[in-house]
């Protein structure tokens, strides 16, 4: 707020000045309120009372105008590949002591640290903005509004404000898109029209209603304080399944050896086994199915079975398969078939079963 407070004067000669409270809200008293403020003074002349002498001043109070956008959260946003309407969440305030419109406008980073600490290395696709309808603080689409400002927005007034975009299912496990918000202080006035971008009054103060631009630097480039500006910025961190999967195998009998130094000849039993891993630090990988059709020159060895969600000892693939998985699985059309449901980060499952070279 930029009013000179001038002197009190009464008739008596007497100057004082008044002081008054500060408000309790961000935006404090509105632009355009007139203060006065009146003194008044009792004397005695001659040890008899006189008609006190009174003394008034107006001020009128100016605009302060500072906006701000904060990410909602201290941390990078998580998404999977191929994940559509990935969402990052911002609150614009409008801290100014009046109703104002404000400007909105998302950007992405083009290489670089992002806001987390990660190397920006893609951006996501059909990048929006919403404004949160319903105040439920969630993202709902076909609810919430697509926006490029906020209209009308009440001194103090606060909007929940979602930055929204699609990854490509190309992405890999860590891989980051940051991306920004941006806010500009515009005029209020006009209903369902985006005002003109506010300025600052130059010169000394004057009778009327000036403006001061009281705004902190941004994290957008050119974004300084009082510009009548504000930025924040986010992060969509790629948290995908890094799955590794490997087939492996070990003769257990032949026709002529049996069970002791058996060798692959025809008649001999094979025993394969499927392993998935999933690297330690992405996203737990669901509904891990396997399709596994059997070459021409063997026989799927239907008395042993299919046998799932087995443990693994050792580093893929010159590990062992524990043999202690659960039956179940399915073999049809030449193709063995089964599940292992969830694969957490850091951790291997296999599927065996046994089969007979022709």
């Amino acid at each position: 707020m930029t009013s000179k407070i001038k002197l009190l004067t009464t008739g008596s000669g007497l100057a004082l000045m008044m002081l008054g409270p500060t408000p309790a809200f961000a935006a404090g008293t509105a632009s355009g309120t007139t203060i006065t403020n009146t003194v008044t003074v009792n004397f005695q002349v001659g040890g008899v009372s006189q008609t006190a002498s009174t003394g008034s001043n107006n001020i009128t109070v100016d605009r302060k105008v500072a906006i701000r956008v904060q990410e909602t959260g201290s941390t990078t946003t998580s998404v999977v590949p191929g994940q559509t309407a990935a969402v990052t969440t911002f609150t614009v305030t409008n801290d100014t002591n009046a109703t104002i419109d404000i400007g909105l406008t998302a950007a992405q980073l083009a290489g670089g640290t992002a806001a987390h600490g990660g190397t920006d290395n893609f951006d996501v696709s059909s990048l929006g903005i919403y404004v949160d309808t319903n105040a439920n603080g969630t993202y709902d689409a076909g609810t919430d509004t697509a926006v490029t400002y906020l209209d009308e927005v009440a001194a103090d007034g606060v909007k929940t404000i979602f930055v929204v975009g699609n990854v490509a299912l190309a992405q890999v496990n860590g891989d980051v898109a940051g991306i920004n918000l941006q806010g500009q202080a515009r005029e209020g006035g006009g209903v369902g029209a985006q005002g003109t971008v506010i300025t600052a009054t130059a010169g000394a103060n004057t009778a009327g209603v000036d403006t001061v631009l009281f705004d902190t630097a941004g994290v957008v480039a050119g974004d300084a304080a009082n510009d009548g500006k504000a930025s924040d910025d986010d992060d969509f961190t790629v948290s995908a399944a890094v799955l590794n999967v490997y087939k492996q195998s070990r003769i257990v009998s032949d026709p002529v050896n049996g069970a002791t130094n058996p060798k692959m000849i025809p008649g001999a039993t094979v025993e394969y086994c499927i392993v998935v891993s999933n690297g330690a630090g992405g996203a737990a990988a669901t509904s891990v199915n396997i399709s596994d059709p059997l070459p021409a020159q063997t026989t799927y060895s239907s008395a042993y079975g299919i046998f799932q969600s087995g443990t693994y000892t050792g580093s893929a693939p010159s590990g062992t398969c524990n043999l202690d998985g659960v039956a179940g699985g399915s073999f049809a059309a030449g193709t063995v078939s089964g599940t292992l449901g969830t694969i957490n980060p850091g951790t291997t499952r296999t599927l065996y079963f046994r089969a007979t070279i022709n």
